[in-house]
């Protein structure tokens, strides 16, 4: 087969659901390829003496079937596709010649050239599959598996945010996508909802929400500031859900665009509730919240094993002693896992001093994170006790996200280890 290797392969999708693939070899590159044959829906038998951890995971879970043996002449009866990945050049050597006399195609890991199919460095975005073969450069021999990857990577990459599929952009579904944009940072969107923006009509935006990425939306999609819809604070809610739900009935394709999550502290269930109720398609898209995003950013990991077994995140937009206040401050307090607050830089101070009160230690370490992710992040360090007076020092600002436990006192070590 070396003499035909520089030929081009014929493209093909196999639909594997349900028939017999035979996979030898239980290392690395068989747990690499498992998971694409059992999302194609096969029926994969592994043939090895030994496999990986992941692999007898796969085995463990029922999703496919192990023969703890050598491979034999024999093993490719009623297969479908077969795949050599032993480490033995020999054996799979043999595999090949077995599958070419059954007429099953076979993939060989280790001298692609020497099989009878390749498999194409593969890539999936929004319903859409990318293939991508390359034979060697300039007509050599032999495949060129990087390049195939890289050019994978650069088609993915454009359909996953939207540039390609909106250079192309055909009949849309009106509706409304609830898009959590993360913490603030553009690039911690998520792919998903990275493509719904590029292709959206209208986006409502929030405040908190990654406005850099308004700058990239096309010239004539409607860009509406949540913020400064009027009616006042007491009615901003029910005026952004009529925005969302005029746009919609409109025919047009609106994204709802939030900072963090749609779902944490995001008024995202009510919005979604009124456009249900209003007979409009909903799509959410969750996104990277802050609550666990921002500490990570400044190195303050949330839970650490023999520190903090459990997290707990609060909104701090009520004090603890308002009649509207749905936080058990007492039973926070008694917690020793981490505790974030959100929103809660206007009552620091009345929540530092309720935790104190019932038992939280005055020097809990404590870190307020101002606009994580952002160019601006800043960090100021306090604990319980000098928190308030530290924000108010530093004149902190929201947003901000502040971070009470024994975990800080890691972030603030690495930091301190970072700087040396």
């Amino acid at each position: 087969m070396s003499e035909t290797s520089a030929t081009p392969a014929y493209p093909v999708g196999l639909r594997l659901a349900g028939r017999r693939v035979v996979l030898v070899g239980g290392g690395t590159v068989a747990q690499r390829r498992l998971p694409a044959l059992l999302a194609a829906g096969a029926d994969v038998t592994v043939i090895a003496p030994e496999v990986t951890p992941s692999v007898e995971a796969m085995v463990t879970s029922g999703e496919i079937t192990w023969e703890r043996r050598t491979w034999r002449d024999g093993d490719l009866a009623d297969a479908w596709y077969a795949l050599a990945a032993t480490d033995d050049p020999g054996v799979n050597a043999a595999i090949v010649a077995e599958a070419e006399s059954r007429r099953v195609w076979c993939v060989r890991t280790d001298d692609a050239d020497q099989g009878t199919a390749w498999t194409p460095a593969t890539g999936r975005s929004d319903g859409i599959t990318v293939a991508v073969l390359t034979s060697g450069v300039h007509g050599a021999a032999g495949r060129d598996p990087r390049r195939s990857a890289a050019i994978r990577d650069a088609i993915v990459a454009r359909l996953g945010d939207g540039t390609l599929v909106a250079e192309q952009r055909g009949p849309r579904t009106a509706g409304v996508a609830l898009v959590g944009g993360g913490p603030g940072d553009p690039d911690l969107i998520t792919v998903r909802g990275r493509r719904l923006l590029a292709q959206a009509d209208v986006v409502v935006a929030d405040r908190l929400g990654p406005r850099d990425l308004l700058d990239e939306l096309p010239p004539h999609v409607e860009v509406i500031d949540a913020a400064k819809i009027p009616y006042g604070r007491a009615m901003a809610q029910e005026a952004i859900n009529a925005v969302l739900v005029e746009h919609a009935k409109a025919g047009r394709s609106v994204v709802r665009l939030k900072g963090g999550d749609p779902f944490v502290f995001g008024r995202g269930m009510e919005e979604a509730e009124q456009l249900a109720a209003e007979g409009i398609q909903v799509t959410v898209v969750p996104g990277i919240s802050s609550s666990i995003s921002v500490p990570g950013a400044v190195g303050i990991p949330v839970t650490h094993r023999g520190v903090a077994h459990e997290f707990t995140v609060v909104s701090g937009h009520v004090a603890p002693d308002d009649p509207r206040s749905l936080v058990d401050w007492p039973a926070l307090a008694r917690l020793r896992g981490t505790l974030v607050l959100l929103m809660a830089v206007e009552n620091l101070g009345a929540i530092a001093a309720a935790l104190r009160a019932h038992g939280r230690p005055a020097d809990t370490p404590v870190a307020i994170v101002q606009e994580g992710t952002m160019a601006t992040e800043r960090r100021v360090d306090a604990t319980l006790a000098t928190a308030a007076e530290r924000a108010a020092a530093e004149e902190v600002r929201p947003p901000a996200v502040i971070v009470i436990g024994d975990v800080v006192s890691l972030g603030t070590r690495r930091a301190a280890e970072d700087a040396q």
